[in-house]
């Protein structure tokens, strides 16, 4: 059977008129499962039982288990979720003054191999469904219910690479972001991507206000070529090229996401190589320390060499940002908690 959380609310209405019910049981439908974050559908009170009986014979409504949680001290939770088929994936929590954030996996495993990610060690499985990545949502949701806090931001940067995945993310967005739903706003939300440029086009296109964020870690493509293979399929010329153009179309901010790695591209070249490829971008850079995965080319840097890159970027008029640092005491880097459970497997 299908997860129900697999089905927006066009399939809902469509699914409703397919069965001979009336278009608005959808709206109830989505507000059961959304706003009242009900476990049966047998809850459903103000559903007729016919419908009630059909549902719970056709859908599953069980939300994803939990194989394992860590707590860090400053906070941050870390989800192991096991999938029906027994893969598992990884979820974050995490609170900021603004609020709570999540980060959500997009499939299991990842193909796209950047050296310093934990998650390209283990290859893609499978895609997600948009159903599984909205329960990741919606199980810590309930979880926020019990303490009456709700989730005000999603990241769609966990294990996988939410544009291979281009379909199942864009549905899960407009789930959790629809107005009688969970009802997360659009600029709340930032999807992640190492640059694939095709659906970056076709993100452009869309009418959303969702942040994107891209990958770089490097604005040479020699060094970029040596830790992300995406590189060689499309260089930073035509990534750029791509981004200018989705500006032109969506006149939204590009935020750039770059690794600090310890004596590879923290040196006043790389500085220079990021004021050059920026120029003309309206962009900023978001700096992250990198958190040892237990590789030997890379290993974890100071904060306060993340502060001295960080300056030398300020002195060349460069918008920047260092990432707060979140649950270094669980293996909070992405795809590190799956490692860990495929190796003991």
């Amino acid at each position: 059977m299908k997860y129900i959380y697999d089905l927006d609310i066009d399939d809902l209405e469509k699914l409703m008129i397919n069965i001979n019910e009336k278009k608005y049981r959808a709206k109830q439908l989505f507000e059961w499962l959304y706003r009242k974050r009900i476990s049966s559908f047998f809850e459903m009170t103000n559903l007729n039982k016919n419908l009630i009986n059909y549902l719970s014979d056709n859908f599953i409504i069980e939300l994803i288990k939990e194989e394992q949680v860590l707590i860090s001290n400053d906070g941050t939770k870390k989800y192991l979720f096991k999938l029906s088929d027994n893969n598992v994936i990884e979820t974050v929590l995490m609170k900021y003054e603004h609020g709570y954030s999540v980060c959500v996996s997009s499939q299991v495993g990842c193909n796209m191999g950047c050296l310093f990610c934990a998650s390209g060690k283990l290859k893609k499985v499978r895609d997600l469904s948009a159903g599984e990545i909205v329960m990741q949502i919606l199980y810590i949701q309930k979880e926020l219910d019990l303490i009456d806090e709700r989730i005000s931001n999603v990241v769609v940067m966990g294990i996988g690479e939410p544009f291979d995945n281009y379909d199942n993310v864009i549905k899960f967005i407009q789930i959790i972001n629809h107005d009688i739903g969970l009802a997360i706003g659009a600029r709340h939300i930032s999807v992640s991507t190492c640059g694939l440029l095709d659906k970056i086009n076709k993100f452009s296109k869309l009418n959303l206000q969702v942040n994107l964020a891209v990958s770089l870690h490097s604005a040479i493509d020699k060094k970029r070529n040596e830790i992300m293979p995406i590189n060689y399929r499309y260089n930073l010329n035509e990534l750029k090229e791509c981004l200018l153009n989705y500006q032109l179309k969506t006149n939204r901010r590009i935020t750039f996401e770059y690794i600090l790695l310890k004596g590879f591209n923290d040196k006043v070249e790389d500085v220079l190589a990021i004021k050059k490829f920026l120029k003309g971008l309206n962009a900023y850079i978001n700096i992250i320390p990198f958190n040892d995965i237990n590789d030997k080319r890379f290993k974890s840097i100071k904060r306060n060499d993340c502060y001295y890159f960080y300056q030398k970027l300020k002195d060349e008029n460069i918008n920047v940002t260092i990432r707060k640092d979140f649950g270094n005491d669980i293996a909070a880097a992405c795809g590190q908690l799956r490692a860990k459970k495929e190796e003991m497997s």
